[in-house]
């Protein structure tokens, strides 16, 4: 080893340390960038009967179930939210960089096919819509302008700055969840508080307390728990509380960059350049939880208490799913445990490949002695295991399921995104487009053992399903890794169920505008 971090110097090593990585880490990564990582291989997408499991009939049933069991055990709602609101309001800001917003400016150069300042007018013309407007009115007026008089002269400035900017909502630097979503007639809900609401209606255990947990960016920890704090209250009823957690993407799993030679990349303050490594890092954050059963759902997934009923009666469902997985997959191990052999655990085999979860028996195991046989099947049951909603694909951007070959000539299932796959080989993009499902990130994870044992989760990632990627710092190409996905590498050795769910339970908002959909607006 030491001749191996002799290229990295002193000073690098220095560095390293001091972020609470080890060299030896560095080092991995680097020859990753140096041989490069395997893009993902397509057989072909998972559909109903091929991979993707259909209980619509079944969904109550299972819901009752998970309703019956869950008392019983520790579960938590992780809601990765550290996404900035700034990508909501893209075309904003771009507009209001170009010049001053007045109605005249602003439709001449939508005419001239500006898209930036037709979306301009389009807010402007959909405002009284959004949940933000009456806080956006009350900043105004706080520093001596009115909406209304700004509408009718065309001047339109004050009222994108206002929304976007210092002075009055600030929603460019705050994080997604803390906008305004939804309108209620008292109290206009943000995306934290929807999730709020949400947790206590399936994540609560047998005393009533409903674990949430959302990941954030270091730099708006305080102000979200603050703003929770003041807003819980609202939310819990008698019997009913909320238990909020918080945690920051660990510097430590921070990747090194590269220069295009391969070499750490020194900034221009003579220190070495580390990228946050993207979302798979979060499973360091899974990890870490502490409990039985965690639902995953992103922070802009949420929608109005009209429209809850359904999703939550599918998220119940998948819970559900989930535990009567687990249970079968325990009577299998213990079966095995107590010395039995293959054929003993035909009935419990046989029902999870009805319900999806197919066990692959390794090939050695047929020739081998009835002891190592048992030991193949334990390591290929005893993992953690998680059950994802997948949606019909209607265009949306992103990953879906598929069944991928392994290195090792495995065929197992997996989300896929597309930067993971090489649409230069023969007949992966055709694979690709081929695919009719997506992954809504609405999964339902078990992470302890049939003894109640927790997995340790960094023992079932696929480190080289991240991807690389050139980026630019100081005016100088670099190469920037990402790690393995949460929901892609870092859950690639998990035993994994997909079921398809009802459309209507994903509504993502990616851009203001989403917020204008039928789904986000009050009752018609």
């Amino acid at each position: 080893m030491k001749a191996s971090t002799a290229k990295l110097g002193p000073n690098i090593i220095g560095e390293i340390e001091a972020r609470g990585i080890k060299p030896g880490t560095v080092l991995s990564q680097i020859e990753m960038f140096e041989r490069g990582l395997p893009p993902s291989d397509l057989v072909r997408p998972c559909t109903p009967g091929d991979g993707i499991v259909r209980i619509r009939n079944e969904a109550e049933s299972h819901a009752h179930y998970y309703e019956s069991e869950s008392a019983r055990r520790s579960i938590i709602k992780f809601v990765p939210a550290s996404g900035a609101a700034s990508r909501m309001f893209r075309e904003l800001l771009a507009a209001g960089q170009g010049g001053a917003l007045s109605r005249g400016r602003l439709e001449k150069a939508a005419k001239g096919g500006d898209r930036d300042s037709e979306a301009v007018l389009r807010f402007i013309s959909e405002l009284g819509k959004f949940a933000f407007h009456d806080d956006l009115e009350s900043a105004l007026e706080k520093n001596g302008y009115r909406m209304r008089e700004l509408l009718s002269a065309g001047e339109y400035g004050e009222i994108v700055r206002h929304t976007l900017g210092p002075g009055g909502l600030n929603y460019s630097n705050l994080p997604k969840g803390m906008i305004r979503f939804h309108k209620y007639p008292v109290h206009g809900r943000t995306a934290f508080e929807e999730h709020l609401a949400e947790a206590l209606c399936y994540a609560r255990d047998g005393e009533g307390r409903a674990r949430v947990h959302f990941t954030l960016s270091p730099e708006h920890t305080d102000i979200v728990s603050g703003y929770i704090d003041g807003v819980r209250g609202i939310y819990e009823r008698d019997g009913e509380s909320l238990d909020v957690g918080y945690s920051v993407q660990k510097p430590s799993t921070d990747t090194i960059a590269v220069d295009m030679e391969n070499r750490p990349f020194i900034g221009d303050d003579g220190k070495p350049v580390f990228r946050p490594a993207g979302h798979g890092a979060l499973i360091e954050n899974l990890n870490e939880l502490g409990c039985d059963i965690a639902f995953i759902k992103n922070i802009d997934n949420v929608v109005p208490d009209r429209l809850k009923e359904e999703t939550y009666l599918w998220k119940k469902a998948l819970g559900g799913y989930l535990l009567r997985l687990e249970g079968l997959v325990s009577g299998a191990l213990l079966k095995l445990e107590g010395g039995g052999g293959h054929k003993d655990t035909a009935r419990e085999l046989g029902e999870l490949e009805r319900m999806g979860l197919e066990i692959s028996i390794p090939e050695e195991a047929e020739k081998a002695s009835r002891g190592a046989a048992s030991a193949l099947l334990v390591s290929a049951l005893r993992r953690p295991l998680r059950v994802c909603g997948v949606v019909r694909n209607e265009g949306e951007p992103g990953g879906g399921p598929f069944w991928v070959r392994g290195r090792d000539g495995s065929l197992t299932k997996q989300i896929v995104e597309s930067a993971q796959v090489d649409m230069g080989a023969p007949g992966q993009k055709a694979v690709w487009e081929s695919s009719t499902h997506f992954n809504p990130v609405d999964i339902v994870c078990g992470l302890r053992d049939h003894r109640g044992i927790p997995y340790d989760l960094h023992g079932f990632i696929d480190r080289d399903a991240g991807f690389i990627s050139v980026k630019s710092k100081d005016g100088r190409d670099l190469k920037a890794l990402e790690l393995p996905g949460l929901w892609n590498g870092a859950m690639a050795f998990w035993n994994t169920v997909f079921v398809e769910v009802p459309l209507m339970t994903f509504n993502p908002v990616k851009t203001v505008f989403d917020l204008l959909k039928p789904e986000h607006q009050p009752r018609p």
